[in-house]
């Protein structure tokens, strides 16, 4: 690569991983349309973190019946008895949490988490709640579902649906399809011929879910509701409709509130020493290794922001534990770049140039790096599926520090020391900090 090219695309790279983490870290609006949130903003907090409630449930009966069974062995005949009741056990614990995911983000609170806690518990986390009965109250309801008319008659309820499913017309716009039982299919046929060019309001208990317009009668027992603005509003209706009473029978194990002055301090203490920590190893880094340290400073800031983003697009909520996890993969990304200059110092050292010395010095790192990175990737791996709660958030925040620290240093940081070699800020061996004799 020519001189000056290397130099346009150094700077431009520089000037991105710039622009990326101010926008990261402070926000950023693009033509007073696009604003590109800042860390605080798009990152969920936990309860440690800005306080909330916590409650956990317990499953006092499955409801499970005989007749249940039985018409499951049918189907599974080799299965046994014992075998058949757990699938259906666990089928309805798995039913249970959906239905209380979507009953609690009813509340309109972003980063809630509901998750198994154990065999037959079920954990919820509010963040910023504070009303443990309204909450306690909003799980374990039945959850009523109308059909009304436009004269505030109630035409159908839940026992009429069959089920409701979200999908896609043949020119791809959404809708959602329902199928009635047969005595729902005839009460629907004469609500439509009644009401039609009218609306028909669906209602889980007070909360209206839709109010699709009668277009034509429905003799079949299969509608269709449509003019759906988007696929996840019909996948939500969809949810609602089918929600109903909870498969099994709850009761509160315990529930709690917590402050959130010590979790805010926390965080702001965190955020001040992960700042001051990062800035030190910059400063160490350019200090013993010069310019390669420059390159790995620039590295080091993209791992960061990269990282951050990450976790913000997969939803994570990070908490004290979380951060812990972050702080954790600074290091170890840091410590492949050492790992990295220390073998391509000990190339030149044996007489090779620079540019030999970068892919030898790579080539005998990276058996060490991926060694390291893999191991403390499955037990990360380990932690994520058989963890639970803040396990789970330290778990995450690792796996994807993990990923993203051998993408920077491994990519990244070779790509911008060979840019660094074509411009010739790093053609001599002074230049990685090495002194010949």
């Amino acid at each position: 690569m020519k001189k000056g090219k290397g130099t346009l695309i150094f700077l431009i790279i520089v000037l991105f991983v710039g622009i990326f983490s101010f926008a990261t870290f402070n926000g950023l609006t693009v033509f007073n349309t696009y604003k590109f949130k800042s860390m605080d903003e798009s990152i969920g907090k936990g309860l440690d973190l800005v306080g909330g409630i916590s409650v956990v449930e317990t499953v006092q009966d499955y409801n499970v019946s005989d007749e249940e069974v039985q018409k499951y062995k049918e189907s599974n005949p080799n299965e046994s008895v014992a075998t058949i009741r757990r699938t259906l056990e666990e089928s309805a614990m798995a039913r249970t949490k959906e239905l209380i995911e979507m009953r609690v983000n009813k509340l309109g609170i972003s980063e809630t988490v509901v998750a198994r806690d154990g065999e037959d518990r079920i954990r919820i986390e509010i963040p910023g709640v504070y009303d443990s009965e309204e909450v306690i109250n909003l799980v374990g309801k039945t959850g009523q579902l109308k059909f009304v008319g436009p004269d505030g008659e109630t035409i159908l309820t839940g026992e009429d649906v069959e089920r409701a499913v979200a999908r896609r017309d043949e020119i791809g716009r959404p809708l959602v399809s329902l199928n009635l039982n047969k005595e729902g299919a005839v009460k629907f046929e004469e609500a439509t011929k009644k009401f039609l060019n009218q609306q028909i309001i669906i209602y889980l208990d007070e909360d209206e879910i839709v109010s699709p317009t009668v277009s034509a009668v429905i003799t079949s027992g299969d509608a269709v509701i449509n003019n759906i603005e988007s696929e996840q509003r019909a996948s939500s209706i969809a949810n609602l409709i089918n929600s109903g009473a909870l498969p099994v029978t709850l009761k509160v194990e315990s529930y709690n509130t917590v402050g959130a002055t010590l979790g805010a301090n926390a965080y702001s203490l965190s955020k001040t020493a992960g700042m001051i920590g990062i800035l030190i190893i910059m400063v160490f880094m350019i200090i013993y290794y010069r310019i390669p340290g420059i390159i790995s400073s620039i590295a080091l800031l993209l791992f960061v922001v990269l990282d951050m983003n990450i976790f913000a697009s997969l939803g994570g909520v990070l908490t004290l534990a979380g951060i812990a996890g972050l702080l954790l993969t600074i290091g170890m990304a840091v410590d492949a770049n050492v790992l990295i200059f220390e073998r391509i110092k000990e190339e030149i050292k044996l007489g090779k140039s620079p540019r030999t010395a970068l892919d030898a010095g790579y080539s005998r790192a990276l058996i060490s790096i991926v060694d390291a990175n893999v191991t403390t990737l499955i037990a990360a791996l380990i932690l994520y599926f058989i963890g639970t709660g803040a396990v789970k958030g330290f778990a995450l925040t690792l796996l994807i520090g993990i990923a993203v620290s051998m993408l920077t240093a491994l990519v990244f940081t070779k790509y911008m020391l060979k840019l660094g070699m074509s411009m010739g800020i790093l053609k001599k061996p002074g230049h990685f900090g090495v002194k010949r004799g």
